[in-house]
């Protein structure tokens, strides 16, 4: 059944019907937790979610499934998902397991499994998991004696503050610097504030009252219009837009100009690679980041190393090339000196060490290539498999040629939505524009006949 649950980032899907469904977080959480028993010792999990309505349902069916498994679950609350993984380690879990659809609208909800290194689950370990959730799974299940436990673990919030503080060196404060906050109504809302005014900012913070309904509502990383107007209206230094789980930002500087992870990912390899910290030589990043940045990276004898889309891919390349740097132009930052995973904040306060360092305005520091003029459009489809049709390979191939060397073309289906992704990057805005408009007609035709 493999590829029927799982996508480029976990589970993921409207909340209560297939297969983000309480049956399935259960099925899942006794497939997980049977997946990772190792020995003999008291079996453990630590469980965050974000703050969508959805998450008390799914957080119940999988703390079943988990203790029907033998597992004892630890139970963190609304919490980012970069803390999930550190906490995994931290408390010597089995499994770490975050219930969230990142930047998706409350009604969509999803679920990230860690293992005890706090690493994400390898393809072929889902694909494990996977092929046990429409088989008797029950038959595998603890015996009544050996079920597990649940409980609400308190501290956690401390731990992670403490944690993302010690990623700055010690005697550095953020005191001097007045800083927006975008916590988009979601798992960050309480951390992130306080980690930001505890290292001596003054902190402004917006989307800090989630309902159950407002996560990502027109706010976060995604909709970073109203930290733009809030950075104008207090003349604050830098605003930080955090999504839904808190594993992606996104930078506006003191002129509400917006800062992608592409520049993000630019200004700390340059600043790590000048100070010697830089491993490996390069940045790792996806197909979609732009061509700028490899021209960037370039200009310093560093090379862009290419993964398909997800900050997992991403990960797994910086582990087996010993690379510390890497991520995504949406924002997923993943700095490996301190973090497995995407980590919003601990990324944003790498950008403002920048900032102290230098004492150069985010403006001035954050501009560090002009982009090659790219455009990314979705053609939403509902069955079938459109990249496959005759038309549209025929289009792609007429694009590629078109563009030439001095371009890149990036065609895929999205991991999370019934989208087809359709980019194209180079030199000549005109051109670039036209091939996407001409692959983007050809895939709506072929969708309008199926």
């Amino acid at each position: 059944m493999a590829g029927n649950y799982f996508g480029t980032d976990g589970i993921r899907g409207r909340a209560n019907k297939f297969p983000m469904t309480a049956e399935i977080a259960m099925r899942v959480g006794m497939a997980a937790g049977l997946s990772f028993q190792r020995g003999s010792h008291r079996h453990r999990v630590v469980l965050g979610k974000d703050t969508r309505l959805s998450g008390y349902m799914i957080e119940n069916a999988m703390v079943a499934g988990l203790c029907a498994a033998g597992m004892d679950v630890f139970l963190l609350g609304p919490i980012p998902t970069p803390a999930v993984a550190m906490l995994v380690r931290s408390l010597r879990a089995d499994i770490g397991v975050m219930i969230s659809a990142s930047h998706n609208p409350y009604y969509d909800n999803g679920i990230k499994l860690f293992g005890p290194d706090g690493y994400k689950l390898s393809d072929e370990i889902e694909e494990r998991i996977e092929s046990m959730l429409d088989k008797d799974i029950e038959l595998a299940l603890a015996d009544s004696d050996g079920l597990g436990r649940a409980k609400r673990v308190d501290g956690v919030h401390d731990r992670y503050i403490e944690f993302a503080k010690r990623t700055l060196p010690r005697s550095m404060s953020l005191s001097g610097l007045r800083i927006v906050v975008d916590c988009a109504n979601g798992a960050a809302y309480k951390v992130a504030p306080e980690a930001l005014w505890e290292l001596g900012a003054e902190v402004v913070a917006i989307n800090v009252e989630p309902n159950g309904f407002n996560i990502n509502k027109e706010c976060g990383s995604t909709h970073p219009a109203g930290l733009q107007k809030k950075v104008h209206e207090v003349r604050a230094d830098i605003g930080i837009a955090l999504d839904g789980d808190a594993d992606r930002v996104v930078i506006v500087d003191e002129n509400g100009t917006i800062v992608d992870g592409d520049q993000i990912m630019a200004l700390i390899a340059e600043s790590w690679h000048q100070s010697g910290r830089l491993a490996g030589g390069g940045v790792v990043s996806t197909v979609m980041s732009n061509l700028g940045l490899e021209r960037f990276l370039g200009d310093m004898k560093l090379q862009l190393h290419r993964t398909k889309v997800g900050d997992r891919y991403v990960v797994e390349h910086m582990r087996a090339h010993g690379l510390n740097v890497g991520g995504e132009q949406s924002g997923h930052i993943v700095l490996s000196d301190f973090s497995t995973t995407g980590d919003g904040l601990v990324s944003a306060l790498q950008v403002l060490a920048c900032i102290k360092r230098q004492n150069r305005p985010v403006s001035e520091l954050s501009k560090k290539f002009e982009p090659v003029p790219q455009l990314l459009k979705n053609v939403h489809f509902s069955g079938g498999k459109p990249l496959e049709e005759a038309p549209v390979k025929a289009a792609i191939e007429d694009a590629r040629h078109r563009l030439g060397k001095a371009g890149r073309l990036v065609i895929r289906p999205s991991g999370t939505e019934p989208l087809i992704r359709v980019m194209a990057e180079g030199d000549d805005p005109q051109l670039v524009e036209a091939v996407v408009n001409d692959i983007v007609e050809v895939i709506s035709e072929t969708r309008s006949a199926a």
